[in-house]
């Protein structure tokens, strides 16, 4: 039914959980980055953009990763990873989805690549994205330690799942997301998960088991 074209620990990694916790078969397809696989001529045919994830439903490629997990919790309702269609949460889901989506998954672009579109202001660019990141962070742990344990309350769901990838993401920042306690407290819970050590099985992961 699925096929998930990634690259280990990168934005496919919210994707991947969300197949291994809705327990769906699907096949796992690697694309090296070292060997430039992302640009060659057969996976353009399927991503033109040369990024990761490509998740194939039912023979057809899409991409963007929080768009691939939306449409997995819902073609997977009973699965339970985000409230249903028309329930009073559904609304503070999408919200969380695009917050994590369009403003914080950004600028770790802008981290990790600062010299990208102006390479005379790359460190200028990157200290931003440090500012901005770590401000995310705040105002998350802010909404754990009143709304939590987790995002949208005391449930697990999508929007933990993916604001786990980008923790993971920071491990190595100066001030990592786990540096403020709701948010450490969340990422041990899901850490603990079953699906997330399958996941570093499978990805070949190590860092920030």
């Amino acid at each position: 039914m699925y096929t998930l074209y990634f690259s280990p620990g990168s934005a496919n990694l919210v994707v991947h959980l969300a197949l291994l916790e809705i327990g769906v078969p699907y096949t796992l397809k690697r694309i090296d980055f070292d060997k430039d696989e992302q640009h060659s001529p057969a996976y353009l045919a399927i991503n033109p953009h040369g990024v990761v994830p490509t998740l194939v439903v039912d023979g057809v490629p899409h991409s963007e990763a929080a768009a691939l997990a939306m449409l997995l919790t819902e073609r997977h309702p009973d699965a339970g990873l985000a409230p249903p269609l028309g329930s009073a949460q559904r609304a503070d889901f999408l919200q969380w989805m695009f917050y994590l989506a369009n403003t914080l998954q950004p600028q770790f672009r802008q981290w990790f690549f600062p010299g990208d579109h102006l390479p005379e202001a790359a460190e200028t660019i990157k200290q931003a994205a440090r500012i901005g990141i770590e401000k995310c962070w705040a105002y998350i742990d802010a909404h754990l330690a009143q709304h939590g344990p987790h995002l949208l309350g005391a449930q697990h769901g999508l929007v933990d799942f993916y604001a786990l990838m980008l923790m993971r993401w920071s491990r190595n920042m100066p001030k990592p997301a786990t540096n403020w306690p709701q948010l450490a407290a969340l990422a041990s819970a899901l850490k603990a998960r079953p699906s997330w050590k399958r996941l570093y099985e499978l990805e070949g992961l190590t860092e920030w088991p």
